[in-house]
């Protein structure tokens, strides 16, 4: 959690820092940010695997006293504006796109200014898949579901127990209830309680109208600056049925046990 700060050079407000970043996710703090801040992201994986990477960033909350642009070759594109507020806006770009720049915009008071955010690097395959622009409501298909099964972050059994809608950050939050755990990345969903219930949350659009209903569902989906996203999720009946066809058939792409 790299924080460096402008107090240190206050006399020097046309400095420019270089910070370097080796984790594939983290985030970054700027305290009473002055001059300008270059971020160097350098995963420890093989270079050739770079023009395969997305990078995304999320925002703190609460910061500000710094645009935040792309630069490649000198070139620089506004990213984030000083002052934007938009809750949980996620800015993704390719890792071959450039480098993140980010300039100290002019402050009468310095200390009372953070500038930071979360990012994330990650396959470009997975980021279009968290970040579908067309019908990212839609029904996964068969294929799309066992799919899904292998490569999710989590995979559960569960039923929706409650679903509290955001409107200023335009999110549904999924409360579920799970009766089968077979796989979390994270430890989003935990024993809760007395009576030893497993409970997590998972997010999704508003815009899909997720609303409480009987039944249970197979929930699928990855890990995403630290929360869970919703991926596919169908009524765990048609799963069942969508898993022994492929079985039969010899087409499953992994194995997963849904009894």
């Amino acid at each position: 959690l790299p924080s460096p700060s402008g107090l240190t050079h206050e006399s020097h407000k046309k400095d420019v820092e270089q910070v370097y970043l080796r984790c594939s996710e983290g985030s970054i703090e700027w305290m009473y940010p002055t001059g300008a801040l270059i971020v160097n992201l350098r995963p420890n994986t093989s270079p050739a695997s770079y023009k395969h990477l997305t990078v995304c960033i999320k925002p703190f909350k609460d910061s500000a006293g710094a645009n935040i642009y792309l630069e490649k070759t000198g070139e620089l594109k506004l990213l984030v504006q000083d002052g934007d507020r938009r809750p949980s806006k996620v800015y993704c770009f390719g890792y071959d796109q450039g480098g993140l720049f980010i300039e100290a915009t002019p402050q009468q008071d310095i200390s009372r200014k953070i500038t930071g955010f979360q990012y994330e690097l990650m396959n470009k395959a997975i980021a279009s898949d968290l970040h579908t622009v067309s019908a990212p409501c839609r029904p996964c298909s068969d294929t799309e579901v066992l799919l899904a099964v292998c490569t999710s972050d989590f995979v559960i059994r569960g039923s929706i127990q409650d679903v509290t809608n955001e409107a200023e950050e335009q999110e549904s939050i999924i409360h579920v209830g799970v009766n089968k755990l077979y796989r979390q990345k994270s430890k989003v969903f935990q024993l809760t309680g007395e009576s030893g219930n497993w409970r997590g949350q998972i997010k999704t659009l508003l815009e899909c109208g997720v609303k409480p209903g009987d039944g249970d569902f197979l929930f699928t989906g990855r890990m995403h600056f630290g929360e869970a996203r919703l991926g596919c999720a169908p009524r765990f009946k048609d799963f069942q049925r969508m898993y022994k066809e492929a079985k039969d058939k010899g087409l499953n792409p992994c194995e997963i046990g849904p009894d």
